[in-house]
């Protein structure tokens, strides 16, 4: 990044609502109406204004922490499934951790931006990115061009669960824990809108349906995508194969995950693979903040029509 660059990051940070009390990058700004890292907030704005979607394009959109890593691999195996087998040893997923396959728009978009262009302009197609920006925020071109995006989502409570486990890990050693109740933002119903009015556009996924019925989801993926798989596909394991290749025990048992950083902020790969089970949220949170949680969940989506009451209201 140009010394240019780095000044127009600082000023826009600077010109923005700080949100949260974590140090730069981790502090949270108000940006187009959703809370930004800002170690993300330049790189938004130069996304929207330089990224130009292909047709044929793939979006992986979440909030963090939701299935993102395991949507990213589910989704680079199915897309590439005619080429690249997920028998073979020497499958991509096998040597390399999904965000390196799958970058964030948001890392991309970091640098300098000539150079970002003309490397995307060499990407094998179809061509498969991550977000976790809101709709909203996306560039113009994702929206308007023929890209699909697919949406993973996670029930409420599990999600804060995990957000708040992963993002205590990442933090500077100097800062202190952060706090349930800060950790948690509803995220999802601008994709949740929009794949109703647009379903050849937006596939809405929730992780726990993932995790109930994979082999169907991918079947769905893949349908969704325009690459569906053959009968004979399916007879000879293919849909089987890529589950188990993406799955949380076989790509967290992976040394290529198991050192290492990835991302602009260097993350750790280890950091990336906690338990991926559903329903761990009971073991942390008590009955007033269930109640709390619930009501916040019910106010947020309440008319929308996309609910998760089913993964609370018994417990």
């Amino acid at each position: 990044m140009s010394a240019q660059q780095e000044l127009q990051e600082e000023n826009l940070v600077l010109s923005l609502r700080k949100e949260s009390a974590w140090a730069s990058p981790y502090s949270l700004y108000q940006f187009q109406n959703f809370l930004c890292p800002a170690i993300h907030i330049q790189a938004v704005n130069n996304c929207q204004k330089y990224f130009e979607a292909k047709d044929n394009d793939v979006i992986v959109a979440s909030f963090p922490k939701s299935g993102t890593i395991w949507m990213k691999a589910l989704a680079f195996a199915i897309v590439n499934h005619q080429r690249l087998s997920t028998a073979e040893k020497t499958h991509p997923l096998l040597t390399s951790n999904p965000h390196e396959l799958v970058p964030f728009l948001e890392f991309i978009y970091a640098g300098d931006i000539p150079e970002q262009n003309l490397l995307l302009s060499k990407v094998a197609e179809p061509r498969v990115f991550g977000t976790h920006t809101p709709l909203p925020s996306l560039s113009k071109s994702i929206v308007e061009s023929n890209c699909k995006i697919i949406y993973i989502c996670r029930n409420p409570f599990d999600n804060f669960v995990s957000a708040w486990n992963y993002f205590n890990k990442i933090k500077p050693a100097d800062l202190s824990a952060l706090p349930m109740d800060e950790a948690f933002e509803i995220h999802m119903l601008g994709y949740w809108k929009e794949s109703i009015a647009r379903p050849n556009k937006v596939l809405f996924l929730k992780y726990d349906d993932l995790k109930k019925d994979t082999n169907l989801y991918v079947k769905k993926v893949a349908e969704f995508l325009g690459c569906p798989f053959t009968e004979e596909e399916e007879n000879n394991g293919v849909v089987d194969n890529i589950v188990k290749i993406c799955s949380f025990d076989k790509m967290k048992d992976l040394n290529v995950n198991k050192s290492g950083t990835v991302g602009r902020g260097s993350v750790e790969k280890k950091n990336f693979f906690r338990k991926g089970e559903t329903g761990d949220w009971v073991n942390y949170f008590s009955p007033s903040m269930i109640e709390k949680l619930s009501k916040i969940v019910e106010e947020k989506l309440s008319g929308s029509g996309l609910s998760f009451k089913e993964y609370y209201q018994n417990n």
